[in-house]
């Protein structure tokens, strides 16, 4: 079985195609990604407009591109899925009209995924991929969560954050630094020329007791350091971002333990953009490999939005038989649609 994923939650457009099998694990044949992040850095982020008219400018090349480069027709792809939500309610209807026009002018069934899904099942794209059940550390824009996951569609929900998400706590900080968007990796790369020690930040709710995250307190204090350095804050600037980034990071890994720890697990999945830190890498190798824990991660080039994840978490959801695709083209997304609303109940074929 192919499936053809199309990505739009935001401000990348990625397409892509999977094959599934006899393999446990479906097999990427090819995908493409487009990121709008030079259209935006102008307004120092994402305008949606702009960002649901770049996708229908994008994603039709990209399908052919992929097409090519896994030398299959359009003829040969099975189910066509897309991104239901999250996200940007323009961006994902451009993604949703496409994938269901291509489902029946092909007579194909269609399937819509969670964004966030796709992030969970990316690291079984990997040269080393995981095995179920795993605890998984979701680190994707505004969304920080550590979840169990015992198989495809089967997640329960351990801790959340209850304000600002670990990505917002990097963009805002690296605004507050007076940094370009996207102001995440921007900050991470300033913080290799600082010093992590060189200021005293919060570490909300690291002693909490439980596995919920809290960033907003340290977006503040970020902003109370750099109102005190006034004049002296191009001087320290590397150090500032290397101790919010530590700080940052310093919760994420405890609290990624204190999850392992409470559920007996042998084996965390990282994934979301804040998952290609490498600072976070580095302090979560180290911590797992003094507990004999297996820590995976997804291929660099398939942390940020893409359409890789989409078509394989397509595929697995398919393959493990708990979602059905479907012959109907009426479509709607959900720009708001928390993940443990995904059940593992099959939905009627049509």
């Amino acid at each position: 079985m192919i499936v053809l994923g199309i990505e739009s939650s935001c401000d990348e457009t990625g397409v892509a195609l999977v094959e599934s099998g006899a393999a446990p694990v479906p097999r990427l044949l090819a995908h493409a990604l487009h990121s709008q992040v030079e259209m935006h850095q102008a307004y120092g982020g994402v305008v949606p407009e702009l960002a649901s008219r770049d996708h229908i400018r994008r994603v039709l090349p990209l399908a052919r591109q992929v097409l090519a480069e896994a030398q299959r027709g359009l003829g040969e792809v099975d189910v066509v899925a897309y991104t239901r939500g999250p996200g940007l309610a323009g961006a994902l209807l451009v993604g949703a009209g496409v994938a269901c026009a291509l489902g029946a002018a092909l007579g194909k069934p269609v399937l819509g995924v969670h964004h966030l899904e796709g992030h969970l099942l990316s690291p079984f794209l990997s040269a080393d991929p995981p095995q179920f059940p795993f605890i998984a550390l979701l680190v994707s824009g505004g969304h920080t969560q550590l979840m169990q996951v015992d198989g495809v569609g089967d997640y329960r929900m351990l801790g959340e954050t209850i304000d600002d998400a670990a990505g917002e706590a990097f963009d805002k900080s690296a605004k507050l630094l007076g940094l370009g968007y996207p102001g995440g990796p921007a900050l991470a790369k300033l913080a290799l020329q600082g010093d992590p020690a060189a200021f005293k930040l919060p570490r909300p709710l690291l002693h909490s007791g439980n596995l919920d995250f809290s960033f907003a307190g340290l977006k503040t204090a970020v902003l109370t350091q750099v109102n005190k350095l006034g004049g002296e804050l191009a001087a320290r600037r590397a150090d500032l971002a290397a101790s919010t980034e530590a700080a940052i990071v310093d919760v994420l890994v405890k609290k990624s333990m204190a999850a392992l720890e409470r559920g007996g697990a042998t084996r965390i999945v990282v994934a979301g953009g804040v998952g290609a830190n490498q600072r976070l890498r580095a302090q979560l190798d180290a911590a797992c490999a003094k507990r004999g824990v297996r820590v995976h991660y997804p291929e660099l080039a398939l942390c940020t939005d893409n359409g890789a994840m989409i078509a394989l978490a397509g595929a697995m959801r398919l393959q493990a038989g708990v979602q059905a695709a479907t012959r109907s083209y009426a479509f709607d997304v959900k720009p708001r649609w928390p993940l443990e609303e995904i059940t593992a109940a099959a939905e009627v074929l049509s």
